[in-house]
């Protein structure tokens, strides 16, 4: 029997309990996210509450942010939790909301399988100058497998959900590489690409890539990849309702934003602050709502 409190929500079908858990975990995290889905219907709020409450779960173990003793033990763990779920089985109020988004949107194993990969590629031995294959490997798992999993929850047409996941993927996950490149090499860490690096001179060591002369060339045409991934993802945003695609404009809105302040700043000293304008960026949401 479905409650009275499950009915005025008109969301999901579980109860306001495990709702209000699942919500908490994404407003725990200090995103933005959460205020953002609130022009989702409550059912879509709901199942993008559950995949980036997952997703926030195993990034917080990959980052050692939760007290386990093996990482990669843990996710693989995790792994046999998602299996689980395909079959009914929950541990806990998220489980039981993830079990509900997977029958309603017909979420699929593999995308939620591939997240977990991706996390597992941070753990262990930091990345360092990945050939483009891998990197483009990473890119898809912590990137593109969340947007498979988010276009079905936002209704996208199938025919062009999974390239739209592909281009708005791999477009966000370089402008986050590019704009990270100072934080991730104080942690032992550098996602350019090797090709890249010994085309622009430059050393495949993190330290040694910060104060290289060619960094900035090589950013420029990084940059001009995520570029041709937005164009790429806008057009497939014009051929689909429009309802549809209206988070993932707002996403999009967003991060063009940084990206042209990073082209603005440049990478010759990457350490700089980079100075993305608040106003700006919440008026490139607003505009990409109305428009969407």
């Amino acid at each position: 029997m479905v409650s009275t409190n499950q009915k005025a929500h008109k969301g999901l079908p579980c109860e306001a309990s495990d709702l209000a858990y699942v919500e908490e975990i994404v407003v725990r995290s200090g995103t933005s996210f959460g205020r953002g889905m609130k022009i989702l219907p409550p059912e879509r709020r709901d199942g993008m509450f559950a995949v980036y409450a997952f997703c926030r779960v195993v990034d917080d173990i990959a980052d050692g942010d939760v007290p386990v003793d093996d990482p990669r033990v843990a996710l693989e763990e995790w792994k046999s939790r998602v299996e689980g779920l395909y079959q009914g089985e929950t541990e806990d109020a998220l489980d039981r909301v993830l079990v509900a988004a997977i029958e309603r949107f017909n979420l699929q194993k593999d995308d939620f399988i591939a997240i977990i990969d991706g996390m597992i590629m941070d753990c262990g031995a930091p990345i360092v100058a990945p050939d483009e294959a891998t990197l483009d490997l990473y890119c898809d798992r912590v990137a593109s497998a969340v947007g498979r999993l988010s276009v079905r929850v936002f209704g996208t047409p199938d025919a062009y959900g999974a390239p739209l996941a592909y281009h708005l993927g791999r477009a966000l996950q370089l402008t986050n590489i590019l704009r990270d490149i100072a934080e991730d090499a104080n942690r032992g860490r550098l996602y350019l690409p090797a090709e890249l690096l010994r085309r622009f001179g430059i050393p495949a060591n993190p330290t040694g890539a910060l104060r290289a002369a060619g960094l900035n060339g090589m950013c420029h045409l990084l940059a001009r990849r995520a570029v041709d991934h937005f164009a790429k993802a806008e057009e497939l945003m014009k051929r689909c309702p429009k309802k549809t695609v209206r988070p993932a404009r707002i996403m999009a809105a967003s991060y063009k934003v940084t990206l042209a302040a990073l082209f603005k700043r440049g990478w010759s000293t990457p350490e700089a602050t980079l100075r993305v304008s608040g106003f700006r960026k919440k008026l490139a949401m607003l505009l990409a709502a109305i428009r969407g």
